[in-house]
C-alpha cells in the first residue's frame, strides 16, 4: 500500500508518501506544493496542478487528509475549506479512496498524546521514517497524516479478516 498524506493549506499543503508492507513503513518522498497569485481561483489552481502532478509522479494507492478546525475568522475559515477541497478532490479523480482524521487521533496516533506540539510530532515521524529528509512543518504533517492512516488502514483490515474467519 502506498499512502498519500495532505495536510491542507492555502499557502501552503504539506504532503508526504509512505509506502506500507505489514508494519513496516518506508518513507518515498515529501514535499510542499506552495500557491501562487493575488486571487483565489489562481491560488486553488496552482494548488490542484501540483497534486496531479504529485499524484501522477508517485502513483499513491491511498490518500489520508487532515480535517481543518474552524478558527474565528470566517473569511480564512472558508479560504481554508476550498484548499482543503483540493485535497480531497485531486486523489479522488484519481480513483484513491479518501480517508479524513482528525489533528488530535494524528497526534494521538504518531506520537501518543492528542495535544502534541509541531515538534514532537516532527520528532516522530523521523523516528517512524528513520533517514527521512522533511521540506519542512508542513510536510511532517502530512507524513504524520499517512503514517496514522497506515496504522488505521492495517487495524481495520485485520478486523475485517477476523470477521470472516469467524
Amino acid at each position: 500500500m502506498r499512502v498519500l498524506g495532505i495536510d491542507p493549506g492555502l499557502r501552503n499543503m504539506g504532503w508526504g508518501i509512505i509506502d506500507v508492507k505489514g508494519n513496516k513503513l518506508n518513507h518515498v518522498a515529501n514535499g510542499v506544493c506552495k500557491s501562487e497569485g493575488e486571487d483565489l481561483a489562481t491560488r486553488l489552481l496552482y494548488l490542484f496542478d501540483q497534486m496531479e502532478e504529485i499524484l501522477q509522479r508517485w502513483h499513491p494507492t491511498q490518500a489520508a487528509v487532515e480535517n481543518t478546525f474552524i478558527n474565528k475568522d470566517g473569511v480564512n475559515s472558508l479560504k481554508l475549506a476550498q484548499a482543503r477541497a483540493i485535497a480531497l478532490l485531486v486523489p479522488k479523480k484519481f480513483g484513491l479512496n479518501v480517508s479524513e482524521y482528525a489533528p488530535n487521533k494524528v497526534k494521538k496516533t504518531v506520537v501518543g498524546v492528542g495535544h502534541a506540539d509541531k515538534q514532537q510530532v516532527t520528532h516522530m515521524v523521523q523516528l517512524q521514517l528513520p533517514g527521512v529528509q522533511l521540506n519542512g512543518p508542513d510536510s511532517a504533517d502530512a507524513l504524520a497524516i499517512a503514517i496514522c492512516h497506515s496504522y488505521h488502514a492495517v487495524s481495520n483490515n485485520r478486523f475485517h479478516q477476523a470477521l470472516e474467519k469467524v
